[in-house]
């Protein structure tokens, strides 16, 4: 059995008992370190599903039964950056059909930081928070594993990796097959049948429900590789080659107007890094990068779409280069870079007869765009004592040119900061305190488009958050503990607007987003753990004209997590989890929220060690098939809707899934 002297339980995100389970290692205390992902995502290869189901800090926007999107602190799309092994792709639907997290897999992944705040200068736009995600190395000595997983309505995923070479070259090939039925919520419904019932009670419109022949298709298929080869050129020196690509085909989106028809990317990476260059000069790290995202979203399925259906076809890119330099001098730590990216952004719709396959143009959906930047930018650290400070500042020049010379060009320049002091109590106990300063230009699609009833703004201004930061962190032999509390002032927040009682247009607004974080576990025996964490924030905008609603939209309400895990053998337990969220009432009812009613269910599973190289994984998500609705519903994306109402989409209902995983 394990010694509870030694369990590496992190009380920054705890209650990660789930079929999701993480494992969080101790870490800094203003970050969040998740490791193992690979290993216990057992639902999907879902990054965002296993991550708010980790991390107190991230909620699920509930996209579909794949491709979810996430929140930190309640801030979403651009305000949040997401950084994969120092790459950037950028999802190309306009309404998040394909975030940044549905573009790598839980399998490939080896860690995610989850950066809370205005902390992070290296990456271009982290207004309020951030994930830095690590992708698996390849390995000198050989080794492999393969993983199959089944589980309600049809899911099926098998997933391979092998990693060996030499001192000299070592090379990794990881891939996956993941596919879906549609998922069934706690009323049996399909998600085909969702929409009926929405249609049923007015908030979703006729034409949105599927014909008849594609009512129990299936929901997503997911292909994925990866591929690395690292290149030991001289003494201390590498080069590090990688691709990653995935494909997604017919992916559902029940309460969206269209369904992706396909969602291909590719990321490719060069880089070149040189360690011990001298005593005082550490390292140097020089990347290259190039994404693409290709996107066609259709009406096919849809009975809309019976004679003619509809197609918008969006594409996007990002390629860019970043150059770190790292120094110790005596006892400080330096951290010197630049940093440039360029981004296109385009999108073509057009209309296709299902009798002849005739295709007819209907006109740009999204202006060509191109948003270049170029960025400074600085890190050191410092420790006196029991009392460690750590700085950053970044400065950022930004242009974004459309095509279309009717339209306006944007520039942007920005100067960002931030301070964190962590300061050891004792051995046990640590505080710290953080202010940082940030900021993020609008994109093309709040810029430019004119999509369904929402109208682009040329005149943007760019976002501003200036924020606050305080914690406190315990970890004694029986138990740990950790609490976070934030107040975000946001200046020129970009955000969404009536013209009319059925349009809308973006404009920016001052608001203020506050919240507690609080997590721990206490180890009552060598086998038991106890674990519980909870969240809570509040958004404000300042009084406007235009915003008679003063609640800031995304904000979930009251929300935590109580579990146990008993460990009845090496490498082997079970758990049991309760998740529950409180009444969400704070809610943007001018800007399309709706009051969803409070929810709790709960999971258990066995994860069981037959030999050194084979696991086996049994459980059951929501026991007691409940149904209930953890996303709202605010006009940032579009829904289906029908007089006034807008459809919401249930959560699934019971769940049951096995994995079996060798290791080799």
């Amino acid at each position: 059995m394990i010694s509870k002297k030694i369990i590496p339980l992190s009380l920054v995100a705890v209650a990660v008992l789930g079929a999701n389970e993480v494992t969080l290692p101790n870490v800094n205390v203003e970050s969040t370190m998740i490791t193992e992902v690979s290993q216990n995502a057992q639902v999907s290869a879902d990054l965002a599903q296993a991550l708010s189901s980790s991390v107190p800090s991230i909620d699920m926007s509930r996209r579909s039964g794949i491709a979810n999107d996430i929140y930190i602190r309640g801030q979403k799309r651009d305000n949040i950056s997401v950084d994969i092994d120092g790459t950037k792709v950028c999802g190309a639907c306009v309404n998040r059909m394909d975030p940044p997290t549905s573009h790598i897999l839980t399998n490939q992944i080896e860690t995610v930081e989850v950066v809370e705040g205005p902390y992070d200068v290296e990456n271009f736009g982290t207004l309020s928070g951030g994930l830095k995600i690590t992708t698996k190395k390849p390995t000198m000595k050989p080794q492999a594993e393969v993983n199959f997983g089944i589980g309600s309505w049809g899911y099926k995923k098998i997933g391979a990796s092998a990693s060996g070479g030499t001192e000299r070259i070592r090379a990794l090939i990881s891939a996956s097959y993941e596919t879906g039925d549609q998922y069934e919520d706690g009323d049996g419904d399909t998600l085909a049948e969702q929409i009926d019932r929405a249609v049923a009670n007015g908030s979703a419109p006729a034409g949105s429900k599927f014909q008849s022949q594609y009512k129990n298709i299936e929901a997503y298929t997911k292909k994925s590789v990866m591929t690395k080869l690292f290149v030991k050129t001289l003494e201390d020196q590498e080069l590090r080659l990688s691709y990653t690509g995935n494909r997604s085909d017919g992916v559902i989106y029940a309460n969206s107007k269209m369904d992706a028809a396909y969602d291909d990317s590719n990321i490719y990476s060069m880089e070149y890094n040189i360690d011990d260059i001298t005593k005082e000069y550490k390292n140097i790290n020089l990347q290259y990068y190039y994404s693409d995202v290709d996107h066609p979203m259709d009406t096919m399925y849809r009975m809309s779409g019976a004679t003619s259906y509809s197609t918008n076809h969006l594409k996007t890119s990002m390629q860019g280069v970043k150059l770190k330099n790292s120094f110790e001098l005596e006892s400080y730590k330096f951290l010197l870079g630049l940093d440039g990216s360029r981004r296109t952004w385009e999108g073509e719709k057009y209309a296709t007869s299902v009798a002849t396959g005739v295709v007819t143009p209907m006109g740009v959906s999204l202006t060509p765009t191109k948003t270049e930047n170029k960025a400074i930018f600085a890190k050191a650290e410092k420790s006196f004592g029991d009392l460690k400070i750590e700085a950053g500042s970044r400065f950022d020049a930004t242009e974004i040119d459309p095509d279309d010379v009717s339209k306006n060009e944007n520039e942007y320049t920005a100067l960002s900061a931030n301070i964190i002091a962590t300061y050891k109590l004792d051995a046990k106990n640590s505080v710290f305190v953080g202010f940082g300063s940030s900021a993020r230009v609008p994109d093309a699609r709040e810029l430019y488009p004119t999509v369904d009833n929402i109208t682009g703004n040329q005149n943007l201004k760019q976002t501003k958050n200036r924020e606050l930061d305080l914690g406190y962190e315990a970890a004694y032999e029986s138990f740990t503990f950790k609490a976070k509390t934030f107040y975000s002032m946001l200046e020129d927040y970009i955000y969404l607007k009536h013209t009319s009682p059925t349009a809308y247009t973006f404009e920016n607004i001052d608001g203020t987003v506050y919240g507690v974080e609080l997590s721990g576990s206490y180890f009552a025996t060598d086998d038991i753990t106890l674990d519980a964490s909870a969240s809570y924030k509040r958004g404000k905008k300042a009084s406007t004209a235009t915003q008679p609603d003063r609640d800031l939209a995304d904000m979930a309400p009251l929300r935590g997590k109580v579990g146990v895990n008993y460990e009845y053998k090496k490498d082997s337990q079970a758990t049991l989890e309760m998740q529950a969220s409180d009444k969400w009432d704070d809610i943007d009812s001018d800007s399309g929220e709706q009051e969803l009613s409070g929810w709790s269910i709960y999971n258990a599973k066995i994860k069981h060690a037959i030999d050194k190289t084979t696991t086996l994984t049994v459980g059951v998500n929501n026991i007691f098939d409940t149904t209930y609705i953890e996303s709202n519903s605010y006009v940032d994306l579009i829904l289906l809707n029908s007089s006034g109402a807008t459809m919401l989409l249930n959560e699934p209902g019971r769940y049951f899934y096995t994995n079996l995983t060798f290791k080799f």
